[in-house]
């Protein structure tokens, strides 16, 4: 430890842009007639992604359920979610989210999520509605374009990725791409997630993008689209080659988000990683009745990088990881 990791890595300057962006969006949501939520950052329950790795911490104490481990939260998803079904309607939330394993040029472990929820509105609707919000912050007058996943992956590699196997994508990777990684051979999803970071998003050009239909072993809290449920209503957002935000046309299918909590959880297990506790209050919400929505979660951080034309996430934070 240096004697000057005391200091911010983010000028004042940098700080007072970030502070009025917050303003802007909150300012966005007022318009909009969205209520502004605070969740829970602690739950007994954790995210069973394969990808993503919850921090652990113990609660020893009084109370109902006694003492016993406590998550982080990867995202305020669930828990709003509840709201939702509870009849709150549409919402939003600004908070601190955790994330083992993650650090670099746009990572870092803790860092700023904007999640909002529309009800009664479609993923084209909320593709409309995050448009607008990013282009304001960015002062982007031109359309973002809009492709999907299939059509993406054709257009720039030639490759279908609803049909390809593991080893047509490995090869591809092998002989184009960032080449072989080992423990993905088998895992046509690994392969995807691969050259979509490292091909297809380069090769798209510095623009604002919607990709969406993602397929649907990617997309495990979206449903099904109805004319081909090989694919499920999910996008992403990239804005000059950063990937901004992710969004779904919400599952509502109780049966259908335990079905597919516990194949992840396998997959996590397959990987050697923790089999996380699922969400059942979550899950009871679900049965109770999740109405028609769509939901998005956008990283604040990265949109004060692309505001301010800065390179790294420790730029637009106080203090990151290393200097916490």
């Amino acid at each position: 430890m240096s004697e000057q990791d005391w200091q911010p890595t983010a000028t004042v300057a940098v700080l007072r842009q970030r502070a009025e962006i917050m303003r802007q969006l909150r300012e966005f949501f007022l318009q909009r007639d969205a209520l502004e939520v605070e969740t829970p950052t602690l739950s007994r329950a954790a995210n069973t992604d394969p990808n993503i790795d919850s921090f652990m911490t113990k609660y020893e104490g009084p109370g109902p359920s006694g003492t016993g481990e406590l998550y982080l939260h990867t995202s305020p998803e669930f828990p709003m979610k509840r709201l939702l079904a509870a009849g709150y309607g549409s919402m939003y939330q600004i908070c601190k989210v955790f994330r083992d394993g993650e650090a670099g040029q746009f990572h870092n472990p803790e860092f700023t999520m904007l999640e909002w929820y529309r009800v009664e509105l479609d993923l084209h609707g909320l593709m409309d509605e995050v448009e607008a919000l990013v282009s304001g912050v960015l002062d982007r007058g031109q359309t973002f374009r809009r492709i999907t996943f299939q059509q993406a992956f054709m257009e720039t590699i030639g490759i279908d990725p609803l049909t390809a196997s593991a080893t047509e994508l490995q090869r591809y990777s092998e002989q184009h791409g960032p080449g072989d990684v080992i423990g993905m051979d088998n895992d046509p999803d690994a392969w995807l997630d691969l050259l979509m970071d490292q091909v297809v998003i380069p090769s798209l050009g510095d623009e604002a993008i919607f990709v969406y239909d993602y397929p649907a072993s990617q997309a495990s809290l979206a449903r099904l689209s109805e004319t081909d449920n090989r694919v499920a209503e999910r996008f992403e957002l990239f804005v000059d080659g950063v990937e901004l935000a992710n969004g779904f046309h919400e599952l509502t299918d109780q049966r259908e988000q335990r079905r597919r909590f516990e194949a992840d959880n396998l997959k996590r297990g397959h990987n050697g990683k923790k089999q996380f506790p699922l969400d059942e209050h979550f899950l009871h919400a679900l049965n109770n009745g999740l109405p028609d929505c769509s939901g998005v979660a956008l990283g604040i951080d990265r949109l004060v990088m692309l505001r301010v034309g800065l390179t790294h996430i420790q730029d637009v934070v106080a203090f990151p990881v290393y200097r916490a």
